[in-house]
């Protein structure tokens, strides 16, 4: 188990019945990037990873 494991079992008992657009999301990234500007490569590497779920040239 990973030490963010902690956060995500978190957020999932918390808002898991909830569901969001990905809009929604990408405003949430840009306010935590906002508030914690050193955590502005693992976000965008996130986000990108999200983007590209289902792209079979990103495989």
């Amino acid at each position: 188990m990973y030490f963010t494991d902690r956060g995500i079992e978190e957020l999932v008992e918390r808002r898991g019945e909830e569901q969001v657009s990905v809009e929604w999301l990408g405003e949430r990234l840009r306010d935590f990037v906002d508030l914690f500007p050193e955590f502005e490569t693992p976000i965008e590497r996130f986000a990108t990873w999200l983007a590209r779920l289902d792209d079979p040239d990103d495989e």
